[in-house]
């Protein structure tokens, strides 16, 4: 999946960089996506595979603090770039006259600017009140990487502060993302329906079905696994946890170049034609 993933999300990136005719703003943030995306997962894939293949479960301090870092501020990017292409869906099918006037390269650079910052006014604070407590007991972080939660466990002193922190913050980004997310696609599906064809109504309906379908299976594992950790650690299997809190950074970096890349026609011809030319000028060399 990984690997998929990787390929899939450098194969989106080389496709829309490359070629000047996907500039539009779906295409800017699709872009910006599939580099998060390859961030999120490279994150934790290679140290978890690094174990599975040699044991090697260990990982320095600083090295797990900032794979920590990485990791929690992908996720708060991630959400606030899937509300950001919801609104450009909203914009392009319910105001469609006023697409480029709305969306312009201005405003989507604010967007990028401010979904960035974001993550970093959200994640700052937390890693600096976590690298801050002592570390005496137990060095062994019961995870597949240097969650947030379980990295806390080990503390020696109170991580109510902290963990309190990273419950509501989350809360709050995500909450408010998935709010402006739903009513988006509201008046998405209300538009839809108004269609007099058929086919276009079919069409938008597997799309949009398809976007939220991979917006669940990354919102809801995430969500689960942060309550979880904080309200049900005792009663909710380890393994469980891990694998909740692993779903949602593994499966979205796949199925996102599928979904919000292949799906889409004019990247499906531009990938089409850039592999063509990679089999042909391979042949030529060999």
């Amino acid at each position: 999946m990984y690997t998929t993933g990787l390929l899939g999300n450098t194969l989106i990136m080389t496709v829309i960089c490359m070629d000047s005719t996907l500039q539009e703003p779906m295409y800017h943030f699709l872009c910006i996506l599939a580099a998060v995306d390859i961030v999120m997962a490279s994150s934790v894939v290679p140290k978890m595979v690094s174990i599975f293949c040699s044991g090697d479960g260990s990982i320095s301090f600083n090295s797990c603090f900032t794979q920590m870092y990485f990791v929690h501020a992908a996720t708060a990017v991630e959400t606030g770039l899937l509300l950001a292409m919801a609104f450009d869906r909203y914009v392009a099918i319910c105001k469609p006259l006023h697409y480029k006037r709305i969306l312009t390269p201005k405003v989507m650079l604010r967007m990028s600017v401010t979904i960035a910052f974001r993550a970093v006014v959200f994640m700052s604070p937390l890693s600096w009140i976590l690298s801050h407590l002592p570390f005496c007991g137990s060095n062994v972080v019961p995870h597949s990487y240097c969650e947030h939660m379980a990295v806390a466990k080990l503390a020696c002193a109170d991580v109510m502060p902290s963990s309190l922190y990273s419950v509501i913050g989350s809360s709050i980004i995500v909450g408010s993302d998935v709010a402006f997310i739903a009513a988006s696609y509201v008046l998405i599906l209300r538009a839809v329906f108004n269609l007099s064809s058929k086919n276009a109504r079919r069409k938008a309906l597997s799309t949009c079905g398809s976007h939220v379908g991979v917006m669940a299976l990354y919102y809801l594992p995430g969500m689960v696994s942060i309550y979880v950790a904080w309200l049900g650690q005792d009663t909710v299997p380890l393994h469980t946890q891990v694998l909740l809190a692993d779903l949602y950074l593994i499966i979205p970096p796949t199925l996102n170049p599928i979904i919000y890349g292949i799906k889409t026609k004019q990247i499906r011809k531009k990938i089409w034609h850039l592999l063509m030319l990679f089999f042909y000028l391979s042949y030529q060399v060999s």
